[in-house]
């Protein structure tokens, strides 16, 4: 097999058949634009119009109010979200697609002004460095958030729990839980966002607890082969470790005995500009521990991407960005097309400009004929 075909082999990620190693990467879009953080219609002709990837992976949606921390971001916690994403899922299967969705907590990464002027929670009440929320007002700092109580846990597993089957019910092939970017899994995790002292602090067994007992509670719902997880060891200026290596190989080694679709690790590229090169890589120690498909994401181009599967690096690459731009990406990589340029100022904004209006292939080929007729 040439190099350059990597891409486009099928490969099968838990109980899921994938087409092609290219996936859509989870990020938010901030087009839930209601009250209810209900996913629109527009939503829906979103990811239609990327069905083509081997897997899209949604937006994180929030598992409930509490997890709230962006304005209009969809959630999956009530029966109108429920029905809104079953619409999705619906399109994106008649378009021959597979969709997964992210369950979200944003923890201490919020604002009173999602919580009725109540504060934020988190493991422990630290107010996370540079730390912003997405308000009505845009960027605000975060507060110090209020520190869980040990007989609070259960009921936030709980909301897990409710929105994987919520996911069920919603037709999605399976979920990713986010336990990356400073989130509330993630907060648990690392050691400068969590100081308790009982059996959800102190030691790499504690401190991983939470994260597994979610896992748990997602695996009794929807089985292991249709559940992922994501993580971002290296950390980021809200939230970091005193030894990441240490921290999330002993998770990993933890994640073994549940035999999930996937692990999705992110660590950006040399010269990208989210790479941390004061922070140790960890990503191929985590590929060497794993026991399921390892997708890597991080500014990957065409070319690195089949670079690292070649390399044995990944099973699959995730392309954030690149997607955002151009719903047809994988048609693109095939046929060796040039790419759309995004428009980041349209990235977090209401409306459809910058969100469905990205031309595919044959939108471009067709404007060019008609322009030739005129």
């Amino acid at each position: 097999m040439n190099q350059d075909q990597h891409l486009f082999t099928p490969f099968i990620v838990g109980a899921t058949s994938l087409p092609n190693r290219l996936v859509m990467a989870p990020m938010t879009r901030s087009r839930a634009t209601n009250a209810e953080h209900v996913p629109t219609d527009s939503v829906v002709e979103y990811y239609v119009q990327r069905a083509s990837a081997g897997l899209i992976i949604t937006e994180g949606s929030q598992v409930s109010p509490q997890g709230v921390g962006f304005i209009n971001t969809p959630g999956i916690y009530s029966q109108e979200q429920v029905a809104a994403w079953k619409k999705v899922t619906d399109a994106v299967h008649a378009a021959g697609g597979r969709i997964f969705i992210q369950l979200w907590h944003v923890g201490r990464m919020s604002h009173p002004f999602f919580h009725n002027g109540e504060l934020p929670v988190a493991p422990s009440a630290i107010k996370p460095a540079g730390g912003k929320a997405f308000t009505d007002k845009g960027m605000e700092d975060v507060p110090t958030p209020r520190a869980l109580e040990l007989s609070e846990i259960p009921g936030v597993v709980d909301q897990f729990r409710q929105a994987a089957r919520n996911a069920k019910a919603a037709g999605f092939d399976g979920v990713e839980i986010h336990g990356a970017n400073g989130y509330l899994l993630d907060q648990f995790l690392q050691d400068g966002s969590n100081q308790r002292t009982d059996e959800y602090g102190g030691s790499l067994e504690n401190r991983s607890r939470f994260v597994l007992e979610v896992v748990q509670a997602v695996v009794d719902e929807l089985g292991a082969d249709s559940v992922g997880i994501r993580f971002s060891p290296q950390g980021s200026t809200s939230i970091s470790d005193s030894d990441p290596v240490a921290t999330f190989s002993y998770v990993t080694e933890q994640l073994n005995k549940f035999n999930l679709a996937y692990l999705h690790v992110i660590e950006a590229l040399p010269g990208h500009p989210m790479a941390r090169p004061d922070q140790p890589a960890v990503a191929a120690k985590l590929y060497e521990i794993f026991n399921g498909a390892f997708i890597l994401n991080g500014g990957y181009t065409q070319e690195t991407a089949e670079e690292a599967l070649a390399n044995n690096e990944a099973d699959l690459i995730a392309f954030g960005v690149p997607f955002i731009a151009n719903p047809d990406l994988v048609e693109r990589f095939q046929q060796g097309a040039a790419l759309n340029n995004p428009d980041p100022s349209t990235f977090y904004v209401p409306g459809d400009k910058g969100y469905i209006d990205y031309p595919s292939l044959e939108k471009a080929r067709q404007a060019a004929q008609d322009i030739e007729q005129d």
